[in-house]
């Protein structure tokens, strides 16, 4: 690795929206006078309620947030400044840099490094564990934030809808967490940011919450196989190049766990029972008791699972070490990419004004006449020639 601070590519999550699925309404109609004068024993109930449904704010919150960070990224990018050329000059400061760098109309890999994208080095032998949290509200190039703040506004908003911004909110925090601790005992030699580990977690607590509320949907098995597909498609793309799936099982695996945790419902009989006539008794669980199991392992994973997580990371530990095939989750070479992600370095030589860089990774070399370059400004250079 070079000694220039920014000489990290950039990994990045990309990541896709689905279909939502919702449960059936919980207004029952009473039943027809008819029928309740035929059977002497039925019983007139209330009308039963929808289930509580939330205004959503925090979900368009976190789009504002989202979008607020990658304009300060920019700014910080400052690419006129720091790069040899730039992608959309007209806007100044906030243009971005070259596509051979940056083919996401983004930032440069220094800049996103200083805004907090997830540094294994730094997060273990400099105590920043903030980054853990930070890179998820960063993205490496315009590309990728509109297709993240899309699927975030297509899945999350209907979430928040049915659940409230409390659950929905630590769901999403919690997987973001999640996805950000598995991708960094796995890939510990890139920078990575992106809230896609995050959205990952909203769709996997999708799945989980249709199957602990599974007495309550229409449809059932034609919106599980339907779900499934959408998870078992964005997954797949994951194991393209500079795509972190790692992030995305993570953050996936916490969402599905979290929801069988924060998105229990109550079953029809006793939502039921609430609205019957008084005098008539009932003895209706407000859960069944694979919802209450379901329940109790699900928190017990979680909580084991990130303890031994943290624990691992701030130990330093690589798990690469300990599974030889892992890296195929993340990363399927072929005949048409590599899955190499060793950090770009170049080795320069100077004579007066001409600067010849030549890439440690490929063997390619460039001459370039600058006069007093900055690092940033050759940590650009070679990351194009790298690419």
């Amino acid at each position: 690795m070079a000694s220039a601070p920014d000489q990290i590519p950039i990994r990045v999550h990309s990541k896709r929206g689905g279909n939502m699925i919702h449960p059936v309404s919980l207004e029952s109609a009473p039943p027809p006078a008819a029928a309740a004068a035929e059977s002497p024993n039925a019983v007139t109930y209330r009308e039963v309620k929808h289930f509580k449904k939330w205004v959503p704010w925090l979900i368009p919150l976190f789009v504002v947030a989202n979008i607020v960070m990658f304009i300060i990224t920019m700014y910080v990018n400052n690419c006129p400044k720091n790069s040899i050329s730039c992608v959309a000059g007209f806007l100044g400061r906030l243009s971005f840099q070259p596509f051979k760098e940056n083919p996401l109309l983004g930032p440069s890999s220094s800049a996103l490094e200083k805004m907090g994208a997830l540094d294994v080095d730094r997060v273990v032998h400099e105590h920043q564990g903030w980054r853990l949290i930070t890179c998820m509200w960063l993205h490496g190039g315009l590309f990728h934030l509109l297709a993240n703040m899309l699927s975030l506004v297509v899945i999350g908003i209907r979430l928040e809808q049915e659940f409230g911004f409390v659950r929905i909110g630590l769901l999403y925090l919690i997987s973001g967490l999640g996805g950000s601790l598995l991708s960094a005992l796995f890939i510990q030699s890139n920078i990575s940011v992106g809230a896609s580990g995050a959205l990952f977690g909203l769709l996997g607590a999708m799945l989980s919450e249709l199957i602990t509320n599974w007495t309550i949907y229409a449809n059932k098995v034609a919106a599980l196989v339907t779900l499934v597909i959408i998870i078992a498609i964005n997954l797949a793309v994951g194991i393209l190049p500079h795509v972190d799936n790692f992030a995305h099982i993570g953050g996936f695996l916490s969402g599905f766990l979290l929801g069988f945790v924060f998105l229990i419902r109550p079953q029809f009989g006793w939502v039921n029972q609430r609205y019957a006539p008084e005098g008539y008794s009932s003895h209706h669980p407000k859960f069944k008791t694979y919802q209450c199991v379901l329940w109790v392992l699900s928190l017990i994973l979680l909580i084991v699972g990130f303890t031994v997580a943290l624990v691992m990371l701030l130990r330093g530990e690589d798990l690469n070490d300990h599974c030889s095939w892992c890296h195929y989750l993340s990363c399927v070479p072929t005949s048409r990419w590599s899955c190499n992600t060793q950090p770009i370095s170049c080795q320069a030589e100077q004579m007066g004004s001409q600067y010849t860089l030549t890439c440690s990774n490929n063997g390619r070399s460039r001459s370039y006449s600058l006069l007093n370059p900055t690092a940033t400004q050759i940590q650009g250079l070679c990351t194009q020639l790298c690419r």
